[in-house]
């Protein structure tokens, strides 16, 4: 049976030690906060307990946390084990979250995230960079999870998020700017129609799901955008549209205060 540790049990880390823990692996959860607790989740006490013995660790913590966590959990991995970092997070941090791997013989992954694990748990996509992602994508992909991998370093994947970030991101706050301005013409109802003829099928769900999303997790997004404004810069990419997506969180995050 595959031990697996799963390190943060907030939103996301819970459904996917949850669901790795109904699709057949042995799955040991960790997170220093009593209230991130589900009577589904097998949550031991310390790192050590849940990374003793495991296959691979996959860090659910957060990107201010992410390489502070890593230099904790890696070194209580056996060496050539995985360490899978599923956080948001910038390139950057990806490169020094595989640094510390490599010091311990750890065969680190940069999975990008692909969608809001609410909706889907463990068949949320993901796609895999790094030294360990083809051996991640063996790994899980017995348990029903969809991913992808590209033979590229780790930040490859996050990088590859961030540009995807601009035009969801952007979208999100284009449908919030539309449906105010909508609203403040009296035409909420019939604006809300007019853009979901043209999104499809599924567009009052997605049209729904954008915006709330959106300001439930309105901090981490604008981290994102800030990220994703820094590589453009970085390409030498307009980001004109960005900029503006980056005043919508901004005025989200004043209207909160």
């Amino acid at each position: 049976m595959t031990r697996i540790a799963v390190i943060g049990l907030g939103e996301a880390g819970r459904r996917y030690a949850v669901g790795l823990s109904h699709a057949g692996a042995e799955v040991r959860g960790y997170d220093p906060d009593p209230r991130q607790a589900d009577p589904a989740v097998r949550r031991v006490e310390t790192l050590a307990d849940a990374v003793t013995g495991a296959e691979m660790a996959i860090s659910l913590v957060g990107t201010h946390a992410a390489v502070s966590v890593a230099d904790q959990v890696v070194p209580l991995l056996a060496p050539g084990s995985l360490y899978a970092d599923f956080n948001t997070a910038a390139p950057e941090v990806k490169s020094r979250v595989a640094e510390v791997a490599a010091r311990a013989g750890v065969r680190m992954a940069d999975v990008a995230v692909l969608a809001p694990v609410t909706r889907a748990g463990i068949r949320t996509p993901l796609l895999a960079s790094g030294p360990g992602a083809a051996r991640l994508a063996e790994s899980l992909r017995p348990f029903g999870v969809p991913i992808d991998t590209i033979d590229a370093s780790a930040g490859a994947a996050a990088r590859l998020k961030i540009v995807r970030s601009v035009f969801m991101k952007g979208l999100a706050t284009l449908l919030i700017e539309t449906l105010t301005a909508a609203e403040a013409a009296d035409a909420a109802d019939w604006m809300r129609g007019q853009l979901t003829a043209e999104l499809g099928p599924d567009a009052p769900a997605l049209v729904e799901r954008l915006i709330s999303g959106t300001h439930a997790h309105r901090a981490r997004r604008e981290q994102e955008v800030r990220d994703a404004l820094d590589l453009l810069g970085e390409l030498g990419a307009p980001d004109d549209m960005t900029r503006g997506t980056l005043a919508w969180f901004e005025r989200l995050g004043r209207d909160d205060a």
